[in-house]
């Protein structure tokens, strides 16, 4: 286990990560340019090891009803791995570009030879995305979830849903 100085030490080795001490001893580092409101990456990381990671949005991790994972045992290389992808899940910016209009057609290709996408939970409930004309459409079995101009916002919102692609 990490000491509580290396992981301050990788935590401040972030540019982009800006330190709050809290009570207790307990040290935030945020995400001040974060593209939501949420901008905590490091939560409570206390001298005696504990702390966490909001990881809320990124595949692959489960995250408690807060949004946050415990970090208390990672390796080095783990918990730089974790803040760098928290840091990128609160970054819009990093995320592909939307295409422009005459880029839809080829997306629109892309997809007749794909008609639905499937996309699961950790519980097995499944939703399907179709493109239709110019909008991304998710259905829960028959029933329409919602509609979306493009694909990344497709994708943003199944992640905050904690879906995965199949």
């Amino acid at each position: 286990m990490l000491s509580f100085d290396e992981k301050i030490r990788i935590a401040a080795s972030f540019s982009e990560l800006q330190r709050k001490d809290v009570s207790l001893g307990r040290v935030n580092f945020h995400y001040v340019e974060s593209d939501y409101e949420k901008t905590t990456v490091l939560y409570h990381l206390h001298p005696n090891g504990n702390g966490f990671v909001y990881a809320e949005y990124i595949p692959g991790y489960k995250a408690d009803a807060k949004g946050l994972i415990n970090i208390r045992d990672y390796s080095e290389e783990a918990l730089r791995d974790i803040i760098a992808k928290s840091i990128q899940s609160l970054t819009r910016s990093d995320k592909p570009k939307a295409p422009v209009a005459e880029d839809r057609v080829h997306v629109a290709d892309a997809i007749e030879d794909q008609p639905e996408e499937l996309w699961e939970d950790e519980v097995g409930n499944q939703l399907s995305v179709t493109f239709v004309e110019d909008l991304w459409y998710i259905y829960a079995g028959e029933n329409l979830d919602c509609a979306f101009e493009t694909y990344e916002e497709v994708q943003e919102y199944l992640a905050e849903e904690g879906f995965l692609k199949q």
